[in-house]
């Protein structure tokens, strides 16, 4: 029962890849990346307001950390999605997503001096061969001759920005708690926002836009997000992370139902290679056998 909940939250973020799409043809970027993030504060905004108000002592010793991550991990990675979407397709998206941990491993090892086993580093090669395969459509030399798609480069550098959030995170650790600690980075991100949106060519918001708003305001950034804690407090962040490999699946059948996108062959030969890639970063060595004494 309790791997429902990783699965409905992977289900969730994988429809807010498809609804990042449809959004492409009713919003304009800078509005709905304020948008987005401007709904969920409004949805956390009762539960929240007066426990991080007590908090504020804490609060104000960590603001520069929150700020950086609220940076990364929401205004960054979210609104590099929004302008991707516009040039790329919601499958590619989905697959290029899944090189967030290998992103996470190398930047690890650039930034803190995190060691990188063999195992690693082969699974870190494979799925770069994989993204480029995807990137080329099939050809590799197509970058060569015709270079990287804007929009898949834009997945790919919010895709760092993520996996950079993921490591700070883990290392400053604020202590507000979690729900705290999501619903400050969720205001400052709203203020962030604010600028970006003043450039947005049109800040309306359409009736055919409504349920992308809902899915990215609150299904992703609310209800995903505390079924993934849940998971996380069940079966543990190992075993819930593993859920996360199904995100380009699921958002590859659902763009293909939804928005009618082709699933090509390159897309299961570069996701492979990528999820393969993946897997193997994640093995784990084997222990050393036990000295044995006389």
């Amino acid at each position: 029962m309790a791997t429902l909940f990783p699965l409905l939250a992977v289900l969730i973020w994988s429809a807010n890849t498809v609804a990042s799409k449809a959004a492409a043809a009713v919003f304009d970027p800078a509005a709905i990346s304020l948008y987005r993030w401007l709904l969920a504060c409004i949805v956390m905004t009762p539960l929240f307001a007066r426990p991080l108000w007590r908090a504020r002592a804490q609060l104000r010793r960590h603001l520069p950390q929150l700020a950086v991550l609220a940076l990364l991990g929401m205004v960054a990675t979210q609104s590099l999605a929004y302008y991707a979407a516009h040039l790329t397709t919601a499958t590619n998206m989905g697959v290029f997503t899944a090189v967030i941990p290998l992103l996470g491993l190398l930047l690890g090892a650039a930034f803190f001096r995190q060691p990188i086993s063999a195992a690693a580093a082969a699974g870190v090669l494979l799925s770069l061969a994989g993204v480029c395969y995807l990137m080329g459509a099939g050809n590799p030399l197509f970058l060569l001759q015709h270079g990287v798609n804007p929009g898949d480069a834009m997945i790919v550098l919010g895709s760092a920005a993520y996996a950079l959030y993921g490591l700070l995170y883990r290392r400053w650790a604020p202590p507000l708690g979690q729900w705290l600690n999501l619903y400050a980075q969720v205001l400052l991100a709203v203020l962030m926002l604010l600028p970006l949106a003043a450039t947005a060519d049109s800040l309306a918001i359409p009736l055919a836009g409504v349920p992308v708003l809902l899915v990215a305001g609150i299904g992703s950034s609310v209800i995903a997000a505390y079924l993934w804690m849940l998971s996380i407090q069940r079966i543990g962040s190992e075993r819930t992370a593993i859920f996360m490999n199904l995100l380009p699946l699921f958002t590859a059948l659902m763009a293909s139902a939804m928005l009618g996108e082709t699933i090509h062959p390159y897309h299961w030969v570069g996701g492979g290679l990528i999820l393969a890639g993946v897997s193997l970063s994640q093995r784990k060595p084997a222990p050393a056998p036990a000295a044995q004494t006389a």
